[in-house]
């Protein structure tokens, strides 16, 4: 059985679009020209691949299973580009990240800038996921590398632990919470919280231990960044929960109160997420070198 890259490369396109035309358009092709490469592909398997109607295309179970290893196959032919580049191992390439809220917002940006700073050649395909999307995108191929706080509930991963997260409690100086060392978080749930904005792993962590408890978390706002809480906290609207780091960085110039939060889950692991270490190109594993300590150990689970 012989597979052509090509139409490889033309099927993920086609995968990941809402309809065969915008997929040809991804890949260069006229319609006619993908829908015969697709209907060849699926003669050479003898499977239908795609579910065809009006309303566009939907991958069949056959087509999600050839989507996963045909992203695999084709991460791996970038890899092997990278490596041969003239530029150098790890001096070129491009890198894709999968990551939550406090990696993305908090100190990603500051490593990133660095890391490229020095390597022209590389680029970044950064994305804010949830934690259970950044394990999926881990193991199927569609990215290289992930970043996540908590346990990891995955098989076929390795985990490399490199910090640690621990949320906390801000509230405006004067709130009848700011003398508390501590507080759990049930107790916050009787006043007007500050969130993140849907979508975020923070808040959806949050919404789920609240949940568990048969309660609601009360949001009066959602913000886009913790320094927008921060202010809106500052400004007597409600109170948060965030990354310990970002409130000690805004408590410097904002008149915040930080209160630590009693809950077991408050303090979480950091660890980066890859299907096979040895096996990514020297850029991805540059990178990865930046962020960890030199004496962090690499875990399979």
């Amino acid at each position: 059985m012989h597979f052509d890259l090509a139409d490889l490369r033309l099927f993920i396109h086609i995968g990941e679009s809402p309809s065969l035309t915008q997929g040809a358009r991804r890949a260069f092709l006229s319609p006619a020209a993908a829908s015969a490469r697709i209907k060849a592909l699926e003669a050479q398997l003898d499977t239908r691949l795609l579910y065809r109607d009006s309303r566009g295309v939907e991958l069949t179970p056959a087509g999600h299973n050839l989507l996963t290893h045909a992203r695999l196959i084709m991460r791996q032919v970038d890899y092997l580009k990278a490596e041969f580049t003239r530029f150098g191992t790890d001096s070129a390439g491009h890198i894709r990240i999968f990551a939550n809220t406090t990696a993305v917002t908090e100190f990603l940006p500051e490593v990133l800038a660095g890391f490229l700073a020095e390597r022209p050649g590389v680029t970044v395909d950064l994305q804010e996921r949830l934690s259970r999307d950044i394990v999926r995108g881990v193991l199927d191929g569609s990215s290289d590398m992930g970043i996540i706080a908590g346990p990891v509930e995955a098989s076929g991963l390795q985990v490399m632990r490199f910090s640690t997260d621990r949320l906390v409690l801000i509230v405006p100086a004067g709130h009848e919470l700011a003398g508390r060392r501590q507080v759990t978080l049930k107790q916050t749930l009787a006043y007007q919280h500050i969130g993140l904005h849907d979508g975020s792993t923070l808040l959806t962590f949050l919404r789920d231990h609240v949940e568990r408890m048969g309660q609601s978390l009360a949001l009066r706002i959602q913000m886009s960044s913790f320094e927008a809480i921060c202010r809106m906290v500052e400004a007597g609207v409600g109170i948060g929960i965030i990354p310990e780091s970002a409130a000690l960085r805004h408590s410097r110039t904002m008149n915040l109160v930080t209160i630590a939060l009693d809950e077991s889950w408050a303090i979480r692991e950091r660890s980066i997420l890859v299907r096979e270490l040895d096996a990514l190109p020297g850029t991805v594993r540059a990178l990865i070198a930046t962020l960890m300590p030199d004496d962090a150990p690499v875990q399979a689970v």
